[in-house]
């Protein structure tokens, strides 16, 4: 099936742009498997998440429809790259312990995917998706945040992106929900050139420059740089992460 491919055309920026996930998230999703042979990683893209789960599961299933992200994934002992779509992964039925779908999965057909899901899991197996919405720095940088995410890229957005706002509760998820979801937070520590890189590692960011001819980040890059400070200095950038976790049936 077609895929909504808004990343491939600038894989390694986006790949070398993108914050990491906390420590804590894939501790507590290996607390909540029985066992830990076999991970589907759903949308993988650069592979972060792919890699991350590699300390702690045997054997990882990373797929991605975008043959760029996959290219661009870098090798590992434990990670099997596969270019697959959401809806269509070729490992055997029963087979997979956790399903994960990193700031992905309101790109994908959710029902066919949550089908395919509890297809390869396990009885009792967890399938967890999360993102990330608007970074926070301090007021004045986020103030100039404001300007660029709405007044200035409003437009370029996907529709999607709205489900990355609400945090993915009204999307489909065909899974037992579990009771306790830690609430946890992305943290960097980036200089004002890091974190001007991430804003164009965006969607919105890309589109804008394709259909305009300029670089958004560029026209506001002034503004950032007074609100930030010395640019050489480290500051701290979070993003809170949203989290949806469920099971599949348990054995008859």
């Amino acid at each position: 099936m077609d895929f909504k491919d808004h990343f491939s055309g600038h894989a390694a920026d986006y790949a070398a742009a993108r914050p990491t996930y906390p420590h804590a998230l894939f501790q507590w999703l290996a607390d909540q498997c029985r066992h830990h042979d076999l991970v589907w990683d759903v949308g993988c893209g650069n592979g972060q998440a792919s890699l991350a789960l590699a300390h702690w599961f045997n054997r990882i299933h990373a797929s991605d429809a975008s043959q760029a992200q996959i290219d661009s994934a870098p090798e590992h002992p434990r990670v099997t790259w596969r270019v697959e779509t959401a809806e269509h992964c070729t490992l055997r039925t029963d087979t997979v312990d956790l399903v994960t779908a990193a700031q992905c999965y309101h790109w994908f057909d959710q029902e066919r995917f949550c089908h395919e899901a509890l297809r390869v899991l396990k009885p009792d197996g967890l399938c967890a998706v999360w993102c990330y919405g608007r970074s926070r720095v301090s007021r004045d940088v986020d103030a100039v945040f404001h300007e660029l995410y709405e007044d200035r890229l409003g437009p370029y957005w996907p529709p999607e992106r709205r489900h990355v706002e609400d945090g993915y509760r009204h999307l489909p998820f065909q899974f037992e929900a579990l009771g306790e979801i830690p609430r946890l937070e992305m943290t960097q520590a980036w200089t004002l050139a890091q974190y001007l890189a991430y804003l164009r590692s965006w969607s919105a960011s890309q589109r804008y420059l394709a259909e305009t001819g300029r670089d958004a980040v560029t026209e506001l890059a002034t503004k950032f740089a007074e609100a930030w400070g010395d640019p050489d200095a480290t500051r701290e950038v979070d993003w809170p992460l949203s989290i949806r976790a469920g099971r599949s049936p348990p054995a008859d």
